[in-house]
């Protein structure tokens, strides 16, 4: 009963009567929980991904009717790519509906950032499933919101930028290497520095060691852009 009233208020969050409540179920079921008679959300990632995919692309195409595929490239990796569907995940508290096995739950399994964005494809999926294609695509246009008009702002990956950067100026690709680890095993938060060879280097904190990087990387490239060089 409670987890029926808790997908039931879940679905009221993100504003979808579901009229099939079990596709949501299996939407939230990850690997570590499933079995022949409870299957999980991998399949419905495959088609969630899909479904995102069309919904970004055809929003992007529309929103700019000057932008060459050049730049319309860039802005959609940015909205689909698993950290985005991450953060979206964690803004409409996904992670606190999933079904995980016990050894997943105890490892942090409902704050893991690729767990999240695939369960957030995989929900993507089950509304498209219970109501259509447009049904689903007005939800992503609702979850996303803001982040469509800002892509061409934020469309560079900022490792992929700093690497662009030294490599114009004829240096090494950047290294990342970890500095710290702290917090209990379920819930890490990784300290990633980012070097040139130049000396240059800017340290990033986040709870993935790949979005550390990625912090650390977008701290470095501001400072090396700020001074000119």
């Amino acid at each position: 009963m409670k987890l029926a009233a808790d997908l039931a208020a879940f679905a009221a969050r993100i504003g979808h009567d579901f009229r099939r409540p079990e596709l949501l179920l299996r939407a939230v079921t990850h690997s570590s929980l499933s079995s022949a008679t409870r299957p999980s959300n991998e399949r419905f990632e495959f088609l969630g991904d899909r479904v995102l995919g069309l919904s970004i692309s055809t929003a992007l195409f529309h929103a700019d009717g000057t932008a060459a595929e050049g730049q319309l490239a860039p802005r959609f990796n940015a909205l689909v790519r698993q950290e985005t569907c991450a953060e979206v995940a964690r803004e409409i508290g996904l992670g606190d509906v999933l079904k995980l096995g016990r050894s997943e739950m105890m490892s942090g399994g409902r704050r893991k950032e690729a767990l999240l964005g695939d369960a957030m494809e995989a929900l993507i999926a089950a509304v498209y499933l219970d109501a259509g294609f447009e049904t689903a695509r007005d939800l992503v246009l609702r979850l996303w919101g803001s982040r469509i008009a800002e892509a061409e702002v934020n469309a560079r990956d900022p490792k992929s930028a700093l690497q662009e950067w030294a490599q114009a100026r004829g240096l090494p690709p950047p290294a990342y290497v970890e500095t710290g680890r702290d917090g209990p095993d379920h819930q890490p938060v990784f300290t990633v520095e980012a070097r040139l060879t130049t000396g240059d280097s800017a340290a990033g904190r986040a709870n993935g060691k790949r979005a550390a990087e990625q912090a650390a990387a977008k701290a470095l490239l501001a400072r090396v852009e700020a001074a000119g060089d």
